[in-house]
């Protein structure tokens, strides 16, 4: 139980990390450089912990999954990203891809 909330911890990091990363100007604002740098290495750091119980294809594949999902979805909601039809469509696979993971991960 304690491996998914470190994974857990681990996505919202890394998507607060990505987001950063976007006011970071190309790494020109240092502020947002170094708590891009700070947030991917703790990010890293709780992934780590997860793969001392959970197999590496599943974390990784939720870790990156979810993440990738949340910042496309924070994009279009606060950095007026175009949202399609066929993006939601990818959303839903990258979703669902990422809970077949997890439910064949366990057999």
């Amino acid at each position: 139980m304690a491996a998914w909330l470190f994974l857990i911890c681990a996505i919202g990091l890394e998507v607060a990390g990505t987001v950063s990363l976007k006011f970071s100007d190309g790494f020109s604002d240092w502020r947002f450089t170094t708590l891009t740098l700070a947030l991917y290495g703790i990010s890293f750091w709780m992934l780590s912990i997860t793969l001392r119980t959970l197999p590496v294809s599943t974390a990784y594949a939720i870790w990156s999954g979810l993440g990738t999902a949340a910042i496309a979805l924070i994009g279009m909601m606060f950095f007026k990203e175009p949202v399609t039809l066929i993006k939601g469509v990818f959303l839903l696979m990258i979703i669902g891809g990422v809970a077949g993971l997890n439910v064949v991960g366990k057999h």
